[in-house]
């Protein structure tokens, strides 16, 4: 039996090993090829989420695992047929039966308190004054986040978003490029993630962001902003970021919402503040596509920077 254990456990790690080259860690922006762990932070929101994960989740998992694994290591050595012939009689302890229960409590508490204060921040549109946690999770809030400066109303339909700039009433479709079109840009989008038109926003802005399904419930995701919201017919749902770093944000509807779920992507292009402006002029005197063309090509480094 020994021996069968040594050989399976030889198996295993030459695949672990055989596999590790090919693991990565994420980028940022978009997914990466055998990525492991979160895209790369650009947000207040998402800095918190990243520290409460590797600076507290990550360590309590590994301890409790290596407290199983060590106690199944002497139940095995132990208590076997062999090393215990002969077994108690009785079944109960109280002091252990305590300590297993309280102990899980405990640990709940210890995850909750920072949990709530995360969620709470995802949940609370800034007001210019109000402190946030950003990765700083066990502090009562040491990030300044200004209010916000422009409002963006993001309507889910089967199977496209539609992006709305409430104070300056203009509102375009965003839908997913064909792969003829996205081989044709001088420099290709993601595969099933590009788009036709991104939602622009300025870089340093805090951007109010309104949800609402046109049809049925979608849900608005981009994972470096660590945003993730149901879209949900007659419901305006609400939520905030504030992207730090240029570069164009990748996400894709995250509810299940039809055949056509899985192409129903979300692109945000983060600009300066005066490509932006001058965006939002071209939009305002005429269409999107007027709006675009103000706006400089992607360029690789501009995706390899979102990557």
């Amino acid at each position: 039996m020994a021996g069968q254990f040594s050989r399976a456990f030889g198996i295993a790690a030459g695949g672990a090993l055989g596999l590790a080259p090919a693991l990565a860690l994420a980028g940022t922006g978009q997914p990466s090829p055998g990525e492991i762990g979160f895209q790369g932070s650009v947000t207040p929101i998402m800095d918190s989420i990243v520290a409460f994960h590797n600076g507290l989740l990550i360590w309590v998992v590994l301890a409790i695992s290596l407290f199983v694994l060590v106690l199944l290591v002497i139940i095995i050595v132990r208590f076997n047929a062999r090393a215990n012939p002969t077994p108690a009689r009785f079944t109960h302890n109280t002091l252990l039966e305590v300590v297993w229960t309280a102990l899980p409590v405990i640990i709940l508490i210890v995850i909750a308190i920072p949990s709530f204060a995360v969620l709470t921040d995802q949940m609370t549109i800034p007001d210019g004054t109000r402190q946030y946690l950003g990765s700083n999770i066990f502090s009562f809030g040491s990030t300044a986040v200004p209010a916000p400066a422009l409002t963006v109303k993001a309507t889910g339909s089967q199977w496209y978003w539609s992006y709305s700039y409430v104070d300056e009433n203009k509102t375009y479709d965003s839908n997913i490029l064909s792969e003829k079109d996205r081989l044709a840009q001088p420099v290709p989008q993601p595969r099933l993630l590009a788009v036709d038109n991104m939602l622009v926003v300025p870089v340093d802005t805090t951007v109010r962001v309104q949800v609402i399904g046109a049809d049925v419930i979608h849900s608005w995701a981009v994972p470096s902003f660590g945003v993730k919201v149901d879209a949900v017919p007659g419901r305006l749902n609400e939520t905030w970021f504030n992207a730090r770093k240029e570069g164009v944000y990748y996400g894709q509807c995250s509810q299940l919402c039809g055949t056509d779920h899985a192409f129903m992507p979300i692109a945000v292009r983060v600009v300066s503040k005066d490509a932006f402006d001058t965006w939002l002029k071209a939009l305002k005197a005429g269409s999107v596509d007027d709006a675009n063309k103000t706006l400089p090509p992607l360029t690789a480094a501009e995706l390899s920077d979102a990557a």
